[in-house]
């Protein structure tokens, strides 16, 4: 059975693989066997994942790549495939939501909504198109979509990123409903609240206020998203196509994550 979670000489592509959920999937994926590609615009947040990789002995490209032109994709792939014969897996997980604030409809413009809906959404469109047809010929590969609790509910005053992560979910279904046929299996990674950041040496813990919120009680950690990814990505999941897989700590289930609202007044039971 451990043995189906092997991605031993398997090249995996993650994109946004320099901070966050990327880099602890490419590291998670790295340490179950795979070489791995990053990609992403920071070259220098790239190269450090690339030199962990490197640290427990297997292969890693780090390929600076805006994820919003698809030619650089293209040239990316190109060189991923150069570099290690073929793609395997493709991880789409580059995405942004850093400087943008909740803000009325009437405020945004069109550059915002154009950056959210090209970062969050038609990276992964992109991304997916150029690796496709060499899985569909080889008859295998997997490609795991990355969207957020905010795909698949409204998030107030949250437009572009709302949009393009429940645009996510369908382009999951749609690739998964036409390529599953050629043995290319696509499922959908659905983070809740997660931290990126490690805790401050000596700081307190503290309690942050979306805790409450999330049936847990506490707000999940980047590294808890790799083991997930090995999963998706290796043979032990050779059934499992068009399927989201959520890492909210019961977020959703609860009712209020990651929305924001909560009622007034308690419920009564």
């Amino acid at each position: 059975m451990l043995q189906s979670l092997s991605l031993e000489d398997k090249t995996v592509i993650v994109t946004g693989g320099g901070t966050g959920l990327g880099k602890a999937m490419a590291l998670a994926l790295a340490q179950a066997g795979a070489n791995i590609v990053v990609a992403a615009r920071r070259a220098e947040l790239l190269e450090q994942t690339a030199t962990e990789v490197r640290a427990m002995g297997r292969g890693a490209l780090a390929i600076p790549t805006d994820v919003t032109v698809a030619e650089q994709i293209e040239r990316m792939v190109a060189r991923a495939r150069e570099e290690f014969g073929r793609i395997d897996v493709l991880v789409n997980n580059a995405g942004i939501v850093r400087g943008q604030r909740a803000k009325p409809i009437w405020e945004i413009t069109d550059e915002e909504w154009r950056m959210g809906i090209e970062v969050n959404l038609s990276s992964a469109f992109y991304c997916a198109r150029a690796v496709a047809k060499d899985m569909v010929e080889r008859g295998s590969g997997k490609i795991i979509n990355v969207s957020s609790g905010l795909g698949m509910r409204g998030g107030r005053d949250n437009y572009a990123y709302g949009a393009a992560k429940g645009g996510i979910l369908n382009l999951t279904r749609t690739l998964a409903t036409s390529l599953s046929r050629y043995g290319v299996m696509v499922t959908c990674i659905v983070p809740g609240f997660v931290t990126t950041r490690e805790p401050e040496a000596g700081a307190s813990p503290g309690r942050p206020p979306r805790d409450p919120f999330i049936p847990v009680g506490r707000t999940g950690m980047a590294l808890e998203v790799g083991p997930l990814a090995v999963y998706l990505a290796s043979d032990a999941s050779s059934y499992t196509n068009g399927d989201f897989f959520f890492l909210d700590g019961g977020g959703l289930a609860g009712g209020f994550a990651p929305t924001g609202y909560s009622p007034v007044v308690p419920l009564e039971i």
